[in-house]
């Protein structure tokens, strides 16, 4: 499949947030209510491409991915569980169009994530997913990130996944 990656920019937001909303419901529809089931505000999304690097993986024209990398650390990551790193990025909000997956688009959006994180001085992606079936840890560890602690955060059940760069 032909791909092509860009920075986001504010005039994606409404389709990064219909995309993001097509996968909690797929995976909703797939396992039932939970943490992943909240439809995506416009307004998060202009507020994540304030404040990270949102990139999105293209199609021809049509956005089928979209990932989030910050350097700000997020709510739910606690440090103790990660090996030291100087600048570490933290990955989150990675939806690939649910008509899309299975084709190799997840793995090429995060190669290019890598390649940003490399290109920008870190030296670490960490990432934490839902430790349940809708979560994405074994395609993250698939993907070359090392499962690093498992915790329950307000709840929520969710794996540490770290890559050292």
């Amino acid at each position: 499949m032909n791909l092509s990656f860009a920075a986001a920019t504010d005039a994606d937001a409404t389709t990064i947030a219909s995309l993001r909303t097509a996968v909690a419901e797929e995976l909703t529809r797939a396992y039932g209510r939970g943490h992943w089931s909240s439809a995506v505000t416009e307004r998060s999304v202009r507020h994540g491409l304030r404040t990270s690097t949102v990139v999105v993986a293209r199609h021809g024209a049509a956005i089928i991915a979209v990932l989030r990398l910050a350097t700000k650390k997020p709510w739910a990551i606690d440090p103790s569980y990660f090996a030291s790193a100087r600048r570490p990025l933290y990955l989150s909000d990675m939806a690939v169009d649910p008509r899309q997956q299975r084709r190799g688009v997840g793995g090429r959006l995060l190669e290019e994530a890598k390649a940003i994180a490399r290109g920008s001085g870190s030296d670490a992606i960490r990432l934490d997913a839902y430790d349940a079936p809708a979560g994405a840890g074994p395609f993250y560890a698939k993907c070359g990130f090392r499962e690093v602690g498992r915790v329950t955060y307000r709840k929520t059940p969710l794996v540490y996944f770290e890559l050292i760069l």
